[in-house]
């Protein structure tokens, strides 16, 4: 004779595991700069990507299971293309593809055993700051419409504190990455582990252990672009300290460790990925 479960159990039940899921990856950041919309994840693969393409003005990032999050990227470029060719480009958007979302992950949270252990952000980049758009769905089909940035992770809280303490409307790149950089290190902070966590400096993430990109809104046409290599180095190189990167004896500013050593970022090809990454527990 089965057990008799409650339903309000039941629903507790898979949002535990689902959150342990989620945990168990790193925080993503996404968050507005004076020219678009920037990603930064760290990412221990270059064939496998927590950020991607999904149709021109828009952009995908996951944390979680990777095959998981990976079906949902795909059925949302499926979604986009379809909607775009049987009606007008421009009816593709970044809210309609949040809904469309959370309705999937809604109905396998309530209806599998099993719900999905993933959190993602849709963004879209408007023709100003103010037509931006940044929507986070969560593994049971919750939807949040954020401003200026948003945090996902098993950290996401932390990392969101640390982020508005930094975060000010109209950000340059530079000062856009080093703010996502300093909040992703909040978590590490915070355990002691020997970061600083005033935000006044920045730990040391080489560019070969980072997914940055970017939804360019000076484009026209496909407006999402990978950073990475020389470009990405340059960029790490303005957010440091002067003291740390010009020091000529030998004395440089104290960075914090670095909390995640993965592997190399993928190459800066302008092109719609074909996966979105893997988060190593």
């Amino acid at each position: 004779m089965p057990f008799y479960v409650s339903p309000e159990q039941q629903m507790k039940d898979k949002a535990d595991y689902a959150r342990k899921g989620i945990a168990r990856g790193r925080n993503s950041v996404v968050l507005e700069y004076d020219e678009g919309i920037l990603f930064v994840a760290p990412n221990p693969s270059s064939a496998l990507h927590k950020v991607s393409e999904i149709y021109d003005r828009i952009a995908f990032a996951a944390v979680g299971r990777y095959n998981e999050y990976e079906n949902l990227r795909k059925a949302g470029v499926t979604y986009a293309d379809v909607t775009g060719y049987q009606f007008d480009r421009r009816d593709v958007t970044a809210r309609g593809i949040a809904n469309w979302y959370a309705q999937q992950l809604g109905t396998i949270f309530t209806e599998s055993s099993k719900p999905f252990e993933v959190e993602i952000i849709v963004a879209e980049v408007g023709e100003n700051v103010d037509a931006d758009q940044i929507y986070r769905i969560t593994f049971d089909g919750s939807v949040a419409d954020e401003h200026g940035f948003a945090a996902i992770g098993g950290q996401a809280d932390q990392v969101a504190t640390a982020l508005k303490d930094r975060y000010s409307a109209d950000m340059s790149l530079t000062d856009a990455l080093s703010a996502a950089l300093t909040a992703l290190s909040a978590p590490t902070s915070a355990a002691g582990n020997g970061a600083s966590g005033n935000g006044t400096e920045q730990p040391e993430m080489p560019a070969g252990q980072l997914e940055v990109a970017v939804l360019d809104r000076t484009r026209t046409h496909r407006t999402f672009r990978r950073l990475a290599g020389a470009r990405l180095e340059e960029l790490l190189a303005e957010g440091r300290p002067a003291d740390a990167t010009t020091s000529s004896t030998g004395t440089t500013a104290s960075a914090g460790p670095d909390a995640d050593a993965i592997g190399p970022a993928a190459p800066d090809d302008g092109n719609p990925t074909p996966g979105t990454s893997t988060d190593p527990d």
